[in-house]
Formats: structure tokens, sequence, C-alpha cells
């Protein structure tokens, strides 16, 4: 029982990564704007946020940094998308690639470098609670954060004015124009904050997840949380469920090693991808799914004087 206890917790904590990168990656297509370059983006963040925490000491300010550098890369991203009108899918690759390389060679001082020790986090009387402690009561307060967050975008899209103009900027921006919004500084302003919650998911791997810096080490997570914004619809909610889903096919392998199954150690590592492409497979079958929460003009650009 203790594994699977271990299992939970090491799900929850993987799921929380990708859960974060996928709500910022979901705000950025509820304003009509694809950004494919998270993957570089997180590992910029990651970077930033372990060199913080390495001379500073505090992961929080570290998360800080992550935050703003995925801000900042989404801001040079939203600039040659929404006022120069740059392909978003090219522009999206490009900052991917240029994220993977930048954070290889600024990263190399910090190959060797660790952090200092790790606060235990735990919610005290209920994390000494027989198995349950274990699974859901010890985590860093940011994996709890991240279903706060969650419960938050759902209450902004769908309950505030400022989603609902969000909403409409994804779905009709000439309207939304013709109606005197200002739809270019709101989608920077919503690709900007897209950024900060890559940025600040890039943060977590490198200062909690894996408390170290490795070239690449966001190792796909990018890729699987753009996916997640597909499988889940667009739907806040699913976003979270998904992540947990494909948290938990990751470290499935892991367990599955730890009691001795015999399976190709290549196999278990493809499984979050096979994972991926198998459930975008299974939505893409039923177009109706897709088309009740996508965005009209997700991924098109916008002209003011058309």
């Amino acid at each position: 029982m203790e594994s699977y206890a271990l299992l939970i917790a090491a799900t929850l904590n993987a799921g929380t990564v990708l859960a974060i990168a996928s709500l910022g990656l979901l705000i950025n297509e509820k304003a009509g704007i694809v950004n494919l370059g998270a993957e570089g983006m997180m590992l910029c963040a990651a970077l930033a946020g372990f060199a913080t925490v390495v001379h500073t000491g505090s992961s929080w300010l570290g998360f800080l940094a992550g935050m703003g550098a995925g801000a900042l890369l989404a801001a040079l991203f939203g600039v040659l998308v929404i006022w120069l009108n740059t392909n978003q899918y090219a522009t999206g690759l490009a900052l991917s690639l240029f994220g993977a390389g930048f954070s290889a060679f600024a990263g190399t001082g910090y190959v060797q470098a660790t952090l200092p020790e790790q606060v235990r986090w735990a919610i005290p009387g209920l994390a000494d609670i027989p198995w349950l402690g274990a699974a859901l009561f010890r985590h860093h307060p940011m994996v709890y954060a991240c279903v706060a967050m969650a419960l938050g975008l759902i209450w902004f899209l769908y309950r505030t004015r400022a989603g609902l103009v969000l909403r409409s900027v994804g779905e009709s921006p000439e309207s939304a124009h013709a109606l005197g919004y200002p739809v270019r500084r709101i989608r920077l302003l919503a690709v900007m904050a897209g950024g900060a919650l890559c940025g600040l998911a890039g943060a977590y791997v490198s200062t909690v997840y894996t408390p170290l810096w490795v070239e690449g080490m966001i190792a796909g997570k990018g890729w699987i949380a753009l996916a997640l914004t597909t499988f889940a619809t667009w739907r806040p909610a699913r976003v979270l469920l998904g992540a947990y889903l494909f948290g938990g096919v990751t470290m499935l392998q892991f367990h599955l090693q730890a009691i001795g199954l015999q399976i190709p150690s290549q196999f278990l590592t493809m499984l979050p991808y096979l994972a991926t492409v198998v459930v975008l497979v299974l939505i893409s079958r039923n177009p109706t799914w897709i088309r009740v929460n996508m965005p009209s003009s997700i991924g098109k650009p916008f002209y003011p004087g058309s």
C-alpha cells in the first residue's frame, strides 16, 4: 500500500508541472494565440529559476525569476505575432529552438551547481494520516496552488467581465475591436500571462521537481502541455484532470520498474508520448468535442483595419 501512496504522490507532483504550463497555454489560446514555444520558455525559465535559487537560496525568488523569464520571452513572441503578424506556428517553433539553444549555452556554468537543502513540506495533522498523508498531504505548496489556479481561472473566464472580454477576443476579435476593446493589447497581456505560467512550471521543474540543472531537462513537457489544451477541449478543469492523468502515466514507468515488471525501459519511457498520441487520436474522431470550446480565431492574425 505504501508504494501506491508514493505513486499517487509522484503523480500529483508530475502533474503539477504539466497543469501549470497547460493553464498558461489555455489563456493564450482563449485569446486566439497559439504559442508553440512552451518548451523553450520552460527551459529558459528553469535555468533562470535554478540560477536564482543558487545565488539567493530562496525558491520563491526562483519562481519569480522563472515567471519573469517566461513572460519576457512570451512578450517577444507576442510583439512578433500580434503587431508584426508573423506566422504564429513558425514563430513559436523558432522560440522553442531559441530557448533550447540559449538555455544550453547559458547554463553550462550551473551543471555542477547544487541547491540549498530543501524544506520538507507537510500539512500538520493531515500529513500523519496513514497512507493518505503520504499520498496527499506532504507536497510542496505549489501543488495545492496549482489546483487553486485552475479554480481561479474557471472563475475568471466564466464569471467575470474581464474573462468574457478575453474570450470574445479569441472568438471574434473584429467584433471586440468594433466595441472599442484594444484587441492587440489584450492578446499581448494574455500571451505574457501564459508565458509567466509556463515560466513558473519551468522553475518548478528545476528547483523542486528535479532540483538540478541539465541541458534539455524539460524533456518534452512543453509539448505535452500543448497537447493537453486540446485534450481538455480548452476547459481548465479538464486540463487539471488531464495533467494528473499524464503525470500518472509518466510515473507509472518507475513504479513498474520498482516492482520488477520485465518490460523494456525504452517502452516505458515512451508511455507518456504514446498516451498523448492515443488520446488526441480518440478526441479527433469526434470533431464536435473540439469545436464546442475551441476559440474561433485561434491561430489567425488580426488586422484592425479589416
